[in-house]
């Protein structure tokens, strides 16, 4: 018994030494955060059923050290109930009920082939060391490894047959064939987490009886032993939103509490620096208008003899003639005679392109130098709106009628017209003044004209 216990011990220092291997989920969210040191809230209480096999044979020893050398699996169930009382350590009470069956018992006198041990009932009361839970990163772990440890008492009955076929009935001292004894029950496994409150467990058990008649055989002086290897589902009792206590990380949550304070502390001085930052802004500001306004008492933009802080009619035109504040006068009455108006209607008549050009043909020259007379002479101002037919593209044709007006407005600046005073446009094809249909039609439509003002 000693030995065994001694290899239980070295399985069970491995597995807590290699518990820091298994996955976690790393979230520092508050989700799983619980406040330090606050009690909660936190779920404590849980329920699981299992199913599995029992057997004779275990992980401690070898076969020629058991009653029977040939094991028998064996259906099992079970059940708990456990309380979390904190990350690490929690109590279950458990449930435990199948049969434990093997065979070739060793070589002796009236030695039986086989036994049957019906367990109708066995409960224990066991701590269960949940691993791998305690990290200064991880929040939650996704899978929890632990190990169980705890004492039991069970009732149980045993039969053994011999080589004859004949059955015999295992009694306890006063000839009663249902026997209660005390157990160790001594496991370890891992909960995988399904969801919130559902976690798949994987376990393997070993019972150590505290008699060598379980088996209803006594081949050596070592008690007597079964194992059990277990799957079920742990169901968590409480809200899905509050975090559970065995897979609650009090670390991280230390860890988390500091992130979060530190933050909010850079938040507020960042908060500090930023209304100094506005407030200096404002100061600026307040200067640069400042010093705006002083420079307007002395400066005029636009060289129209007016200062800046008066004027209010601010970037006038080179040579504009302006009132007291700055302000354009108003233009004076422009009379176009009805000569003006044939000199204008004489350069229309004359003009000519070359075919599908903007280059203006020698025979317009001397008609549009009389226009450049009129403008300076006079001070008139002139638009040119250039249009084409319909024939060729849309692009093509615009971009043909403002050519042929930049034309004509360059030629006439050449002659000494205000280039100010001339306004240059094309429409292309959109204000036919006849229909595009006849070839005289297209005709009146490729045109420039000319409007004095």
């Amino acid at each position: 018994m000693k030995t065994n216990l001694k290899k239980a011990s070295l399985l069970l220092t491995g597995l807590l030494a290699g518990s820091s291997l298994f996955a976690q989920t790393d979230s520092v969210n508050t989700q799983n955060y619980v406040k330090p040191f606050s009690g909660g809230p936190v779920k404590t209480w849980s329920i699981g059923i299992h199913g599995g096999l029992l057997t004779p044979f275990t992980i401690f020893g070898a076969n020629g050290r058991q009653d029977f050398r040939q094991p028998q699996s064996e259906f099992g169930y079970g059940g708990y109930i456990k309380k979390q009382f904190t990350p690490t350590f929690g109590l279950q009470a458990d449930f435990l009920r199948g049969e434990v069956s093997g065979q070739r018992g060793q070589d002796g006198v009236g030695t039986p082939t086989s036994f049957n041990t019906k367990m109708n009932w066995s409960g224990a009361l066991s701590t269960n060391i949940t691993l791998g839970n305690i990290s200064w990163f991880h929040a939650k772990s996704s899978i929890q490894p632990y190990l169980t440890a705890g004492a039991g008492y069970m009732n149980y009955k045993t039969t053994t047959t011999n080589a004859a076929g004949v059955t015999t009935a295992y009694t306890n001292g006063a000839g009663e064939n249902s026997i209660n004894e005390f157990f160790v029950p001594v496991g370890l496994g891992f909960k995988i987490n399904l969801g919130s409150n559902v976690n798949l467990d994987l376990g393997y058990q070993v019972n150590f009886v505290q008699s060598d008649n379980f088996d209803g055989y006594n081949a050596g002086n070592t008690n007597d032993r079964f194992s059990y290897a277990h799957a079920g589902l742990e169901f968590l009792l409480g809200s899905s939103k509050t975090p559970n206590m065995a897979t609650y990380n009090p670390v991280n949550s230390m860890r988390t509490e500091y992130v979060w304070q530190n933050a909010q502390t850079k938040a507020l001085l960042q908060a500090q620096i930023d209304a100094e930052k506005a407030k200096n802004d404002q100061l600026r500001n307040d200067l640069n208008t400042t010093n705006a306004n002083l420079a307007k008492l002395t400066v005029d933009s636009d060289g129209d003899g007016v200062l800046d802080i008066n004027d209010k009619c601010p970037n006038t035109p080179a040579g504009t003639k302006v009132d007291g504040s700055g302000c354009p006068l108003a233009k004076p009455v422009v009379y176009i005679t009805e000569e003006d108006k044939r000199v204008v209607k004489d350069a229309i008549n004359n003009l000519e392109f070359d075919l599908g050009k903007s280059t203006i043909r020698n025979k317009s020259f001397p008609s549009l130098d009389r226009v450049a007379r009129l403008l300076t002479d006079k001070n008139f101002s002139l638009k040119l709106a250039g249009h084409t037919d319909n024939t060729g593209s849309d692009a093509l044709n615009l971009r043909l009628s403002k050519n042929r007006a930049e034309s004509i407005k360059t030629y006439l600046v050449s002659k000494g017209a205000n280039a100010s005073r001339i306004e240059a446009t094309g429409y292309g094809k959109s204000q036919p003044i006849a229909t595009n249909k006849t070839a005289a039609g297209r005709q009146q439509n490729r045109r420039v004209e000319f409007t004095l003002y």
